[in-house]
């Protein structure tokens, strides 16, 4: 069997790793073997965070439509049960955008089901 030698790719592979831990901290940015440890944790989380981040924003949204609502005397609930209810279809992240954006039109939504 013929003699391979891998020098090329295996340098290949250790500068791609190295390259995704750029701005690491410590030693973990520079060592092939801490680098290769730390891609491995950062991966998993960054996928978690891609799933908080949703909730995250649906949360805010929320808090920003019974502000804007309270202040148009109706609670959140309240709002959100007589949008479906006349089958006003606006999401949260449009309702919320519009009650911090343009107030007069949220208000116009909100006397709209009242």
């Amino acid at each position: 069997m013929p003699r391979v030698k891998r020098g090329t790719m295996a340098t290949k592979k250790r500068k791609a790793t190295l390259k995704h831990t750029k701005g690491f901290r410590w030693g973990r940015k520079s060592k092939e073997r801490a680098a290769k440890e730390a891609l491995l944790h950062a991966w998993t989380h960054a996928f978690q965070g891609r799933k908080v981040k949703k909730r995250d924003y649906r949360q805010l949204w929320n808090v920003k439509i019974n502000a804007a609502g309270r202040a148009n005397g109706i609670k959140y609930s309240q709002l959100i049960a007589a949008l479906k209810k006349n089958n006003i279809k606006l999401d949260r992240k449009i309702l919320a955008d519009l009650a911090q954006n343009e107030p007069k039109v949220f208000q116009k939504v909100v006397d709209a089901v009242k």
